[in-house]
């Protein structure tokens, strides 16, 4: 018997949403743990969804939140990747997180969530007990996602200031031989150097914010914030933030766009606003704003990143394509470049892909993996 032909009500009831269904389908003993043919079981979809009530449900009914899809993904790492904090919260609440559990990237939930600057996200991994100094396939630990696929602004010095906080090892190197501290260095921010080096002396006030933010002591922060200067960039960052966890969007946009006329470190904090209100164009619209006056990576890669999380692969290639032109010598924009063709099945493409990332580091074992599957998927 098909048991996904059989339990293919299930799957349609949760890709829409549709609770009250899903609950009586789960009554009748519809089988929580089935897949679809992306190997996507009930609550990865309700996950990818964003659906909070429904995963709740699903949880209520024994959903595996380490079932892998096939793509060997799991719910909790989903979660952790996409920054949806309330689920991620609601599964450590269940006690089945595997908190040790990686990706086929080799990273667990708490490398994503860093790379991203998905600050609430960081913080339950933490607070949880996901281990802070793990290294994923490409050489890489939180700490150095954090420093080196960021912008070194407010948003992830709070991200990098958690995990120093939990005892992430600067001093940990990636497969260039070089460390936190020296990506730092490179980078010329001297703010985010005091925070890594453990010699940064906080403002009292922020402090406090930070403080009150972490406890979800949200109205707390803003009665500190809001009698304060709204010409001070730092002031502006933490309405923003704090009213966006509020999911009071419009008015942290307001906020975030004030700050964006005189640093273009905003312009990310209004497309990720825009992204939890589910305003995709508006989002992309934005990043496609910033990246015309920020000549740096930071916008194209996380715009790409986002178009990955979109399945919009065909224009994440071509973002990808841009950034290695100016970024040549970086495997790692090699390798999202081979993941978005193979999900195109364009396998010969994303093996040229990986023989480019094997030539800037033949050592990394996870690369020769992807080329092999690759080649072996063009044969098929």
């Amino acid at each position: 018997m098909d048991t996904v032909k059989v339990n293919q009500p299930l799957l349609k009831a949760v890709a829409l949403g549709q609770i009250e269904q899903v609950r009586q389908l789960l009554n009748d003993g519809c089988d929580v743990f089935v897949e679809d043919e992306a190997g996507r079981s009930p609550l990865m979809i309700a996950i990818q969804n964003n659906d909070l009530p429904l995963v709740k449900e699903l949880l209520a009914f024994g959903a595996d939140v380490n079932q892998r899809d096939n793509t060997q993904l799991t719910p909790f790492i989903c979660a952790a990747a996409n920054g949806f904090d309330e689920i991620v919260s609601e599964i450590l609440r269940s006690g089945r997180a595997d908190l040790a559990s990686v990706n086929r990237f080799g990273g667990t939930a708490l490398l994503p969530s860093s790379e991203k600057g998905y600050l609430r996200t960081v913080q339950l991994c933490l607070t949880a007990g996901v281990p802070v100094n793990h290294v994923n396939r490409l050489g890489w630990s939180a700490l150095l996602e954090a420093t080196i696929l960021g912008n070194g602004g407010f948003l992830y010095q709070d991200v990098i200031r958690e995990l120093i906080q939990h005892q992430a090892d600067v001093n940990q190197v990636d497969d260039t031989g070089r460390d936190t501290v020296d990506y730092v260095k490179e980078a010329d921010n001297e703010q985010l150097l005091a925070i890594v080096e453990r010699e940064e002396v906080e403002d009292l006030l922020f402090h406090e914010v930070r403080t009150r933010i972490r406890k979800d002591e949200l109205i707390q922060a803003l009665n500190r914030l809001e009698d304060q200067d709204q010409t001070d960039l730092a002031v502006l960052y933490y309405l923003g933030y704090t009213y966006q966890r509020l999911k009071d969007y419009p008015t942290a946009i307001s906020y975030y766009e004030k700050g964006w006329q005189q640093d273009n470190q905003f312009a990310f904090y209004v497309g990720n606003s825009y992204r939890m209100m589910g305003e995709i164009d508006q989002a992309l619209q934005v990043y496609d704003q910033a990246i015309k006056t920020d000549t740096s990576f930071f916008y194209r890669y996380h715009k790409s990143n986002f178009l990955r999380e979109l399945g919009r692969h065909e224009e994440a290639v071509k973002m990808m394509d841009n950034l290695l032109e100016d970024y040549p010598d970086r495997v790692d924009f090699y390798f999202h470049k081979a993941n978005s063709l193979r999900s195109l099945n364009r396998h010969q493409e994303a093996a040229e892909a990986m023989e480019q990332a094997i030539q800037l580091n033949p050592e990394n074992p996870l690369f020769s993996e992807h080329l092999a599957q690759s080649l072996q998927l063009v044969k098929n």
